[in-house]
């Protein structure tokens, strides 16, 4: 078993939308409606957004790859291009996501420290994210990694407004 991590370029764009439909369907399809999740996929996953995204200094993609396939990506933003305000010391993993076939490899743990060690190397002193509230297999993943819910915001799912905790972890 080999994992690589690999930064994403904008050479990745049609990759990047590719698996972020596949993941994301995977995980949340069965849980809202098809319009609100056409609606979401487009929106948030079209080739310009993907693009405008992959161009902000402030965020950054990477694959994580299993056996020279690319199984998930982690997108990770600072300062600006968090999700919240969370300020300058803080890093947000706006998303981790892996493909249902490589589940239970450990890659999304493989990508969170990933995440944790960007933070370090940048001095943050928090990193932090948002999980919708009903994802109790990612709840307990977090929990049982450091991270302790203490916010929630609002997350569109189309016109359906649904919650997310905000999870943070104390890093120094």
């Amino acid at each position: 078993m080999t994992v690589n991590i690999k930064k994403c370029t904008l050479e990745d764009l049609h990759k990047l939308q590719e698996i972020s439909y596949e993941t994301f369907n995977e995980t949340f399809k069965h849980h809202n409606s098809p319009e609100n999740m056409s609606a979401y996929l487009e929106r948030t996953f079209n080739l310009k957004q993907l693009e405008k995204e992959l161009s902000n200094i402030s965020s950054q993609f990477f694959f994580v790859y299993f056996n020279k396939e690319v199984a998930g990506y982690l997108k990770v933003n600072t300062d600006d291009a968090q999700s919240e305000e969370m300020g300058d010391e803080s890093l947000e993993i706006e998303r981790i996501y892996i493909k249902n076939k490589f589940q239970k490899q450990r890659l999304g743990k493989y990508l969170l420290n990933k995440a944790m060690e960007m933070a370090m190397e940048s001095n943050k002193k928090k990193i932090w994210l948002g999980v919708w509230e009903k994802n109790k297999n990612a709840i307990a993943f977090y929990k049982k990694m450091g991270f302790v819910q203490n916010g929630a915001h609002s997350f569109y799912m189309g016109d359906e407004e649904q919650i997310d905790f905000i999870m943070t972890k104390t890093l120094i």
